[in-house]
């Protein structure tokens, strides 16, 4: 008997049709026909069942995209997977994030991707979310479509952001709020180059798992802000071993380095007070001298100890002024040339150009005395030591040329660490801390300049250092 002319035996398959649709069964077979009532209720089961499969299947789709995103760790590896996910649900060619700061009043640029070059609204950017449209689309918790951001622009133009991205190519953008667990926490931006590419579809699909997403993210931010932290404390442990190893070191080049000159002083002041032994006063003006250049050297030996542990501790703090860099230099030759003569040694100051540098003139002079004297212990008596100083794109290249014995291959890798020790050995047998360079180096470093040496073997040694003329040099600071 056909089963139009008996409905009711059609309504217990519908129930059990309905009851397997309850449970995720999509694939039971409905009976359809669209001769009566009963049968078309069979077809709109029909369309239920697929609406229901489509749903369901998108659900499924949603919850995979959620945990793939949720198995990043770092916010940034979070933020990769969510452009490299998104697209199955949202169109983009541009994907950017922002985080609120200073209590909501600022909203910052963190990251961005997209599909092509250059992107001119990068990161950093900064804005203020009071009275901005971004603050009424978080009061709202709705995100926002503007389909046509060329004509935003025109009703907008004060909108420094809107500007850049259309300047990217970007037409259409839909941006969406993060809020975590109540507490709004920024922005995801999906922009496209399309014109007029969003639908309320789009807005329904992220409002899914937008309080997923922002709890994923805001894991994100808060694990990489301890890694972060993780670092910086790892940095300042390994910063903090390596002073107490360089104190270390320091004790032991102390005890070792003051021990002679010690030994040496005790010495000649127990011959001065030996009553036995009767000095004229030439002797005795002799040993006295004998006693200040010991306590000399240990003074030095004692403040360039002191300086690297300041430098190493973050401590040097430069006093920038503008100086002369001619009287500097005049400066550093006329105190320099006195101690060379002793050696029958000349230093020269030859011709240069006059000019200003912004510079810590006591640490410059520091840099000067250390090169010049060095230059001065290693040359040969009777030889000269030119000073000289040019002028470049940036910045000043400031030379010391001595006629020593040159620095050999092996030495040139540890020339400016501390305590060095070289092959070459001071001419007149002065002795030498070995930290003399590497505070050299430490403070041309903090000026933003740089340090090194030209040398042959045999052909004599050049010393040289740049210094910028401003701040505006010294990241661009050329010997020209």
């Amino acid at each position: 008997m056909n089963s139009e002319n008996h409905p009711d035996e059609r309504i217990p398959r519908y129930i059990q049709v309905a009851e397997e649709l309850s449970k995720g069964n999509f694939e039971i077979v409905i009976p359809t026909s669209s001769a009566d009532v009963v049968g078309r209720l069979g077809l709109a089961l029909q369309d239920l069942a697929r609406a229901l499969e489509a749903r369901y299947q998108e659900l499924q789709k949603l919850n995979r995209l959620t945990n793939h995103i949720n198995s990043g760790l770092l916010l940034e590896e979070i933020l990769e997977q969510v452009y490299n996910d998104f697209r199955d649900f949202i169109p983009y060619d541009r994907v950017g994030f922002a985080l609120l700061e200073d209590d909501g009043r600022v909203l910052k640029a963190h990251w961005a991707k997209t599909e092509y070059q250059p992107v001119l609204l990068g990161i950093h950017y900064m804005g203020n979310m009071s009275g901005s449209s971004l603050e009424k689309i978080l009061v709202s918790g709705q995100p926002r479509i503007i389909n046509d951001l060329e004509s935003y622009l025109e009703k907008k133009p004060e909108s420094a952001s809107t500007r850049l991205i259309v300047e990217e190519g970007i037409r259409s953008s839909l941006t969406c709020p993060l809020i975590a667990n109540g507490v709004p926490v920024g922005f995801i931006f999906f922009s496209s180059r399309v014109k007029d590419i969003y639908r309320s579809q789009h807005i329904e699909l992220y409002l899914q798992i937008a309080g997923q997403l922002s709890v994923i993210v805001e894991k994100g931010r808060l694990v990489s802000e301890l890694a972060e932290q993780k670092e910086k404390i790892e940095q300042q442990y390994q910063q903090v071993r390596h002073l107490m190893d360089i104190q270390n070191i320091f004790m032991g080049i102390a005890a070792h380095d003051l021990r002679s000159p010690i030994a040496s002083i005790q010495s000649v002041t127990d011959l001065l007070l030996t009553k036995e032994i009767d000095l004229q006063p030439e002797e005795q003006i002799e040993f006295l001298g004998d006693i200040r250049d010991q306590t000399q050297h240990m003074l030095g030996l004692l403040n360039d100890l002191l300086d690297v542990t300041r430098i190493e501790a973050g401590k040097l703090e430069l006093e920038l002024k503008f100086k002369e860099m001619r009287e500097m230099l005049e400066d550093a030759v006329r105190r320099n040339g006195r101690l060379a003569e002793k050696k029958s040694t000349k230093v020269l100051l030859e011709t240069m150009d006059s000019g200003n540098v912004l510079a810590d003139p006591v640490r410059v002079r520091q840099v000067l005395d250390n090169l010049i004297s060095n230059a001065v212990k290693y040359s040969p008596p009777g030889t000269l030591v030119r000073v000289r100083a040019k002028k470049g794109t940036n910045c000043w290249r400031v030379e010391v040329q001595d006629e020593g014995p040159g620095i050999k291959p092996q030495d040139r890798d540890r020339l400016f660490q501390d305590f060095a020790r070289l092959s070459a050995r001071p001419t007149g047998g002065e002795k030498s801390t070995g930290l003399g360079l590497s505070i050299s180096r430490r403070v041309i470093d903090a000026h933003g300049g740089e340090i090194g040496v030209d040398s042959e073997p045999g052909k004599g040694a050049t010393f040289w250092f740049t210094l910028p003329y401003d701040r505006e040099g010294q990241e661009h600071c050329a010997d020209g």
